[in-house]
């Protein structure tokens, strides 16, 4: 495995600085905040945010003069993508972080390390090197730490629970699929129209279940929209794509590891939630396998 270039890296951070002040933002969103609580309905929260995203995403690709062309033979391959890459992943997660923290709904959503090692091995008899697999066992080790004075909080809520780890185990076959694709337009093209297939069912999805709850969303509701548009759909969609096709599956996914810890220590400051010494303890086990996976090894 090679070490990641400045571009990666750069890309890296970025991401994982989104993605992770995204999940107390997530919840603040759909539950609103301990001052004023009530957010708005989830399915309609991710479709609004979508709809802003796309125009925006489109108008950065048509800067880069990225052509959006996809071939008529290829649009299967683009629909089986977005099921496990987006779809799925994006309805279970806005769903379920109501019924769980935000800092513990990114551990369980991210457990995606480990599905992903598991999926290359049992589909693609892919045998991660010693320092692979001592970065899954180190990324697992941190997420039970993180949920160890979780137990009783998830017993109230199961369902979110389960949901969230098939969400992680689509995801990781996703990201499997999305290395192993053929398509040949630039993958911004590929990113752009997943983003647009997501959006159209989840408007769909929203309009049918939620649209008795539509009414003005508050200041701190519009402002997590905005931050899900901008962020999450024109940034941190294509950055994501864009690793996860470079780098193999299991660096990929262990080197946003970084996120569900951000997320619980930012959620601990924006939203209250309580802290542990678990969680410190995971986040040195969690960085210890980002550079396990991502250094470079030595020579024989």
């Amino acid at each position: 495995m090679t070490r990641p270039t400045r571009r990666q890296l750069a890309v890296l951070l970025l991401l994982t600085l989104i993605w992770g002040l995204n999940w107390p933002v997530m919840k603040m969103g759909v539950s609103g905040t301990p001052a004023q609580p009530g957010g708005f309905p989830p399915l309609s929260f991710r479709a609004a945010s979508m709809l802003i995203g796309l125009p925006l995403f489109g108008l950065a690709l048509a800067a880069l003069r990225v052509p959006l062309a996809v071939p008529r033979a290829h649009w299967g391959e683009v629909l089986r993508l977005t099921l496990p890459n987006m779809l799925v992943w994006h309805v279970i997660v806005i769903l379920a972080v109501q019924s769980l923290s935000s800092g513990r709904a990114a551990i369980l959503g991210y457990s995606m390390p480990v599905f992903a090692a598991v999926w290359g091995f049992v589909l693609y008899g892919e045998r991660p090197g010693w320092r692979q697999a001592a970065g899954v066992a180190a990324a697992g080790l941190g997420i039970v730490l993180l949920l160890t004075h979780e137990f009783a909080r998830l017993t109230g809520a199961p369902w979110a629970a389960g949901a969230m780890l098939v969400a992680a185990a689509t995801w990781a076959y996703g990201t499997h699929r999305l290395r192993r694709s053929s398509i040949p337009v630039p993958l911004l093209a590929v990113s752009f129209w997943m983003t647009a297939l997501t959006t159209a069912v989840m408007c769909v999805l929203a309009a049918v279940f939620e649209s008795q709850r539509w009414a003005p969303p508050s200041a701190p509701v519009a402002w997590a929209i905005a931050y899900n548009a901008i962020g999450v759909f024109c940034f941190a969609q294509a950055a994501w794509f864009y690793l996860a096709r470079t780098l193999p599956p299991v660096a990929s996914s262990i080197s946003v590891m970084m996120i569900p810890v951000l997320g619980t220590f930012s959620g601990a400051i924006g939203l209250g939630e309580a802290l542990h010494w678990q969680d410190f303890a995971a986040m040195v086990l969690i960085v210890g396998a980002i550079a396990a996976v991502l250094g470079r090894p030595k020579p024989a």
